[in-house]
């Protein structure tokens, strides 16, 4: 697919119209004949008037990427070539419409549908600098969460620790980034023992990955993400039933998330310095996989006891954080992104995204980007209460909860312990089990993938940078 800026209408195979709250202006009685009415996700294809009507009953921007998605999968089932839309209005979220809608991932099919490349020619008011940034903006950000769904739906025998290594290394080298890749001996040598654990049962090295982007300009703000990159969890050895290891490849969802942001971190050029960091670990069972009554030995030192080897992504997220905040100085946010809990799916549904953190105000403010940017998010409370759930008998703190409820908020409360003093009040928790993965189409999301965590994370920034 090819988009064109244009500022003038031209003669096009199909026209896309977008009808907002239900306004039809034209072509009311053949619409009418179509039972077409307007409404969320429907279409009308009038050949003989060359147009694409399409249902946006709000006016919001969320609204409109959908609408749009919608349009560009139904030209997708036609010959369609040379199309035209109307963007005086809404650029950014047309032009993410199209994108994210037109994601399809084919790699595993013996045989690719093939299709002409169509050309989309997005009519704009102004050609000036403000609408060509906006433009390129769009396409950068999602092509990174398109990049991102890539990642994560390609399945576990061709994406372990050391190809998403050689991704880490590849954003790096296209987008100018210092890029720092440990393996196992870096991480025995160094305290890294909760995550080193995870991963040992496996043929696959666990990979510490650390990329680091430094804008030309004077940085006002620097950012660490943190992602778990579990390319596979069976559940270890309290392995998972059959039915629940299905999907499992996307368990290193946000670990691509934070490669798919700092893919995009140079090319919008923000002064902010960003840290990228994942945990690339593959959790198998086998003579050498840690167990349940084990004790293992977190970077800061402290004790956690082992009661469920399922439940390791937060002994991965630990050394991360601790590894995070043992390298980089004055940091002033750091925000962790994880398909951390099944419980987290089952609170808030699966398609929004928990955040938690002991600052109210900023954890607010990650819901809001989230919204700004079209994600869904929500914040959970932590509270004295449930904390006392994860407090070990044997140990400093045991990596399940005492209870089977309020397991996202008692998963956010276990990373809480390996944040320091300093730096309690800059941390966000990103929960994303729910969107990063969902067996049906949503919106402009495709089957699978959908990339949970880059927009909202991209949006945030660019809030910070707003209130400057």
């Amino acid at each position: 697919m090819k988009l064109n800026l244009i500022q003038e209408n031209i003669k096009t195979d199909i026209e896309i119209i977008i009808i907002k709250d239900k306004k039809i202006t034209s072509n009311k009685k053949t619409l009418h004949q179509l039972n077409f009415t307007g409404e969320d996700e429907t279409c009308a294809l009038l050949l003989e008037a060359k147009k694409l009507y399409i249902g946006c009953e709000n006016n919001d921007e969320d609204s409109i990427r959908v609408a749009v998605s919608v349009a560009i999968r139904k030209l997708n089932e036609t010959n369609f070539l040379n199309i035209s839309i109307d963007a005086k209005e809404d650029l950014r979220a047309i032009i993410e419409g199209l994108e994210l809608g037109n994601y399809t991932f084919d790699k595993y099919k013996s045989k690719k549908k093939k299709t002409k490349e169509k050309t989309i020619n997005i009519v704009v008011s102004k050609l000036n600098k403000e609408t060509i940034n906006i433009f390129q903006d769009a396409i950068n950000i999602s092509n990174s969460v398109n990049l991102t769904r890539n990642f994560v739906n390609t399945t576990p025998e061709d994406f372990y620790p050391n190809i998403m290594a050689k991704e880490a290394k590849k954003i790096a080298k296209e987008n100018g980034l210092e890029c720092k890749i440990y393996g196992e001996d870096y991480l025995a040598s160094n305290g890294m023992h909760t995550m080193n654990a995870v991963g040992r049962a496996s043929r696959h090295e666990s990979k510490l990955i650390h990329l680091t982007y430094k804008p030309t300009k004077k940085a006002v703000k620097k950012i660490v993400l943190v992602g778990k990159g579990l390319t596979y969890d069976s559940g270890g050895l309290s392995l998972k039933p059959a039915d629940f290891m299905v999907t499992m490849k996307s368990d290193k969802s946000g670990g691509s998330a934070v490669l798919g942001i700092m893919n995009t971190i140079a090319k919008l050029n923000l002064p902010i310095e960003v840290h990228g960091i994942v945990g690339a670990v593959e959790n198998m069972i086998g003579g050498d996989a840690y167990k349940p009554d084990d004790v293992l030995y977190a970077k800061n030192g402290k004790t956690i006891e082992i009661r469920n080897t399922d439940a390791e992504g937060r002994l991965v997220l630990a050394d991360c954080l601790c590894y995070a905040q043992d390298e980089i100085k004055d940091i002033d946010y750091i925000f962790d992104y994880a398909t951390l809990t099944g419980a987290s799916v089952v609170g808030v549904g699966h398609y929004t995204t928990s955040i938690m953190g002991n600052n109210n105000h900023l954890n607010y403010s990650m819901v809001q980007a989230a919204l700004d940017s079209g994600e869904l998010a929500t914040s959970l409370p932590f509270n004295r209460y449930l904390r006392k759930t994860i407090k070990s008998k044997i140990a400093d703190i045991c990596n399940i909860s005492s209870t089977r409820y309020g397991g996202a908020i008692t998963a956010g409360m276990f990373l809480d312990e390996f944040i320091s003093e300093e730096n309690k009040n800059k941390w966000v928790h990103c929960d994303i089990a729910g969107p990063a993965y969902v067996e049906e189409q949503w919106g402009y999301n495709p089957y699978g993938a959908s990339g949970a965590g880059v927009r909202f994370t991209i949006q945030f920034m660019k809030n910070l940078l707003k209130e400057k």
